[in-house]
């Protein structure tokens, strides 16, 4: 008995990209895995916590956003990061398949 409908299985080599910085307040460490998967949206993940995210610069305008999926306290710390992210991610088009 099949026990799961396979949605996908796909293979692809990557580019990921792993980059520490500090501000005045806190340290950053992420991964960001470039990929074709998700409508091209990066995978972004703290190496600190492990949470991870899908982010693309529109993600970027919505800081509390930001702020829950890294759980991010400081209003500062966050607009810190979307700075950074926004020379980081790739400007792509996205569209959802979802409506």
């Amino acid at each position: 008995m099949e026990l799961f409908d396979k949605l996908y299985d796909e293979h692809e080599k990557v580019k990921v990209r792993f980059v520490g910085f500090t501000t005045e307040d806190t340290r950053f460490d992420f991964g960001i895995v470039y990929t074709n998967m998700f409508f091209g949206k990066p995978l972004v993940i703290c190496m600190q916590t492990g949470r991870s995210t899908l982010l693309d610069p529109k993600d970027l305008e919505d800081i509390e956003y930001i702020q829950s999926s890294f759980r991010i306290k400081d209003s500062k710390q966050a607009a810190d990061l979307v700075e950074f992210f926004l020379d980081a991610l790739p400007q792509i088009p996205f569209e959802t398949q979802y409506e």
